[in-house]
């Protein structure tokens, strides 16, 4: 990224920042009120105190074990249920009603389900996370494996390949960018629900503490609360979203736009030199129905 675009991104958030400070140090009241609102001083100084108390670090403490348990148990179980029911009928057809029943159901309405299926509050939001990650993985998991060229899989196959040769060696890697998509997805989901959990039931965390400023009427506190969210949320993310740019690494990239002169293959020449005729794209690949 070059240093425009991300002066640019500064640049953003700071006229925000301004912009929120302006509204509320004026008290400014139209439609919407804004003489409640802590102004950014306010909620700077509140974080600058809760930074130097081990309640605050505990509550994030708390939050991020919710989160790193609940996450990875869908990114395994999601990914290792998409692959299944986009590879086989079987599959497919025991899980799949099941799915699409319960996919629509917000996760947080499954809040009084935890509290009377699991022994403790933990793990209802802990199974509250994960429920909330696990149906964006399996989806685009499925849609990603069943959307693959068969032309690799049958190479694989005619060269003795197994089931197993083909699916660790065609079909999961050439499903991660839709795996990478859903948890990307799934992580933000994830902060939302688990949040929203801690904020009913828990008795740590983030969601928690932000939900008792509130009650007692501790306006930067809560805003504080939000902050921390949001920057935990950005920033696990951008973890999902990295560590995904580095496991395909080895996918072709589209090339930047403006780059300057054309582009080049190994040797130096230009690689307009080696095409001869044009290559028709490829249609579209429709999703394949399971096939066993």
């Amino acid at each position: 990224m070059s240093w425009g675009r991300r002066l640019l991104r500064v640049a953003s958030l700071a006229a925000a920042l301004g912009l929120w400070q302006l509204l509320t140090s004026l008290d400014v009241t139209l439609w919407l009120r804004f003489e409640q609102f802590p102004t950014v001083g306010e909620v700077a100084a509140a974080l600058a105190d809760r930074l130097g108390t081990g309640a605050y670090w505990q509550d994030l403490g708390h939050s991020l074990r919710r989160i790193a348990v609940g996450f990875v148990l869908a990114a395994v179980l999601g990914v290792a249920a998409g692959t299944a029911v986009a590879r086989s009928r079987w599959a497919a057809d025991l899980l799949g009603p099941l799915v699409e029943v319960a996919r629509p159901v917000p996760a947080i309405a499954l809040v009084p389900v935890a509290i009377l299926l699991l022994p403790t509050n933990e793990q209802g939001i802990v199974f509250i996370t994960f429920t909330a990650a696990f149906f964006p993985v399996l989806v685009s998991t499925r849609h990603a494996v069943r959307a693959l060229a068969p032309a690799w899989e049958e190479a694989v196959l005619t060269m003795g390949g197994g089931r197993l040769r083909v699916l660790f060696s065609v079909v999961l890697p050439g499903a991660l960018p839709g795996i990478f998509g859903g948890l990307s997805v799934g992580i933000g989901v994830s902060w939302i629900c688990v949040i929203s959990a801690e904020m009913i039931s828990g008795e740590y965390g983030v969601g928690y503490r932000t939900w008792q400023d509130y009650t007692v009427v501790d306006y930067p506190g809560v805003f504080v609360g939000m902050a921390t969210i949001g920057a935990l949320g950005w920033l696990t993310s951008t973890a999902v979203e990295v560590l995904g740019g580095r496991v395909t690494a080895w996918l072709p990239r589209p090339a930047a736009r403006g780059a300057a002169g054309p582009a080049r293959v190994p040797g130096g020449a230009p690689a307009a030199a080696f095409r001869r005729t044009p290559v028709p794209a490829p249609a579209p690949l429709a999703e394949k129905e399971p096939v066993s």
